[in-house]
């Protein structure tokens, strides 16, 4: 029976470590600061609307400024003060939440303008025993327009005996007119230090033993709150038999280790793909949450761009000695361009692990997509490799799919290769070439092809082009074993010094604009475009020919009447 009755009168670590006085609200140092001064000189304004998040502590201050404005001291002599004395009938009355001149609305459960009203009516009667009457309305951004508008009145021309307390998660949803009426406070998140305090204080009180890294971690999880922190912590004390564990903490939050965590972290930047896979495996078989990963990593990326910027910041007292050495040996091989991608990345990647049915396969699929990103070079580093890679580029030869140096002068900078005519190739010029790299499924080639040389001579068997500096050694020797594969025989690919000029693509765009420009003049074309201001030629379709088109070359542009010759786009 002892037993039984001692676990009905439990009361969790929220309710019973709620804080009695402003030196107990952790974190809220302005708003102690803005009370102090308004009561000291006797300037309290009629209502106050406290915002935060939830847990943050708006209804207990609420409390608090209700029991500092009517505390009347031990000798019942006192008056408004921001150490209430906790003794008196009218703090303790409203610390049990019983006090008849303190009354509290959630505005969840009523929401009407009839709730309103019937506060509203024992407004114009003094409180009992109290100074002030108070109200105190919960969640007020839930009340209805029209009980909005029956609060406006009262609100705006209070009587000297009352004040009005209003707490809400959703500022925005509160009406200007309110907000104007009222003095606004700002409840800041609680540090993960002002909560490992918190927790400490309380572990001390409770008589219990606590490993430090597994407060800390749940007073990461808190997320600013400190209900939230202490609801926790309730939760971790009866899992742990009355001790506050690790891995217990790390079961019950769905942690990865976190040294496991800086482990593949470095998996991915290394590039590591079957190792970072099975790291990650183990990772998840051992209870981690897909979430929480795509979250810690997030966050290492954070710490490790602030630790580049603002190398201070690895001294900062909420992080452990192992996140400290981790972030200043893997800081120093990171660059910000590097973590500024991974940021990005990690980020939709976390959008994606939400919607995804199974989380698992879409953190691994993300993971894969960020290592391999990792190992890109950056722009900078691309450019450096580019000059690098330039001088050897030029004046080479590629014949038999190898690279040959030539040496050559300012006065002969050409190899001339005499073509062979057995060859047959299933095309004649440089354009057919690119059109059957392209039907042969090998669309890099057709595209240096087309976009990154400038065909200087083209002839079966040999082919004269200047180059791009980033084409190397690579593609030529591509292009050099399609050709002798496709045709049978060997291929001279000479590369003539000097920059490039015009390539196949820069023809084919003037060619296009030309042909816009002559289609633009036909008599139709160009009363249409008359016709609409503003519309222009986008795209050509050439028409295909016929037996009565005969004399007209395949690729000529119609000069029709007929408006199916053409595309007209606005």
């Amino acid at each position: 029976m002892a037993e039984t009755e001692k676990q009905e009168q439990y009361v969790v670590l929220a309710r019973k470590y709620r804080p009695q006085n402003f030196e107990d609200l952790l974190g809220q140092d302005a708003l102690v600061q803005t009370l102090t001064n308004a009561i000291n000189n006797n300037r309290l304004h009629h209502a106050y609307i406290l915002t935060g998040i939830r847990g943050v502590g708006k209804t207990t201050t609420a409390r608090l400024i209700a029991k500092a404005l009517n505390c009347t001291g031990i000798d019942g002599k006192g008056g408004p003060t921001t150490h209430p004395c906790g003794q008196c009938e009218n703090c303790k009355s409203i610390a049990a939440g019983r006090n008849i001149d303190v009354l509290e609305l959630d505005a969840a459960s009523r929401t009407g303008v009839d709730d309103i009203r019937d506060i509203l009516d024992g407004v114009r009667y003094k409180p009992t025993n109290c100074r002030y009457k108070i109200y105190i309305i919960d969640e007020v951004h839930m009340l209805s327009k029209n009980a909005f508008n029956a609060l406006l009145k009262t609100l705006e021309e209070p009587p000297a005996h009352v004040k009005f307390i209003f707490a809400t998660t959703e500022i925005r949803k509160v009406p200007v007119t309110v907000l104007s009426r009222c003095q606004r406070f700002d409840l800041q998140r609680l540090s993960i230090d002002d909560l490992l305090k918190l927790f400490h204080k309380i572990v001390a009180a409770e008589e219990l033993k606590a490993d430090e890294e597994a407060l800390h971690m749940i007073a990461t999880a808190a997320d600013g709150s400190a209900r939230d922190g202490l609801s926790l912590l309730d939760q971790a004390i009866s899992l742990g038999a009355g001790k506050v564990r690790i891995d217990v903490v790390k079961e019950m939050l769905g942690l990865a280790d976190r040294g496991q965590t800086f482990e593949l972290f470095n998996l991915i930047t290394n590039g590591n793909m079957q190792t970072l896979l099975l790291k990650l495996k183990e990772m998840y078989q051992n209870g981690a949450n897909p979430t929480v990963i795509i979250n810690d990593l997030i966050n290492i990326t954070h710490n490790l761009t602030k630790t580049l910027l603002l190398p201070s910041f690895v001294e900062d007292p909420s992080l452990s000695e192992n996140e400290k050495t981790f972030l200043k040996e893997t800081s120093a091989k990171m660059n910000v361009a590097l973590l500024s991608r991974l940021w990005q990345m990690l980020i939709k990647g976390m959008s994606e692990i939400q919607t995804a049915p199974v989380p698992i396969d879409a953190l691994e699929m993300v993971l894969v997509r960020v290592a391999y990103s990792a190992n890109l070079p950056s722009p900078a580093e691309l450019l450096e490799s580019i000059k690098k890679k330039s001088e050897l580029i030029k004046n080479v030869s590629v014949t038999n799919s190898s690279i040959v140096p030539k040496i050559s002068t300012p006065q002969k900078t050409e190899t001339s290769v005499t073509a062979s005519p057995a060859i047959n190739a299933p095309f004649n010029d440089a354009d057919g070439l690119i059109k059957f790299l392209e039907a042969n499924k090998q669309p890099r080639l057709a595209y240096m092809l087309r976009h990154d040389v400038e065909i200087c001579e083209f002839n079966i068997g040999q082919i004269k082009f200047k180059i791009e500096e980033r084409i190397g050694n690579e593609e030529l020797s591509a292009l050099n074993a399609f050709l002798e594969k496709t045709t049978g025989a060997k291929w001279a690919l000479d590369v003539v010094a000097g920059k490039v000029g015009r390539t196949i693509a820069d023809i084919e765009n003037e060619q296009k604009e030309n042909d816009k420009k002559n289609i633009a003049e036909t008599p139709l074309v160009k009363a249409i475009l008359e016709e609409f201001r503003g519309a222009k030629i986008s795209t050509l379709t050439r028409k295909p020919s016929t037996d009565e088109d005969n004399d007209v070359e395949e690729g000529t542009i119609f000069n029709s009447n007929n408006d199916d010759d053409f595309n007209n786009e606005d």
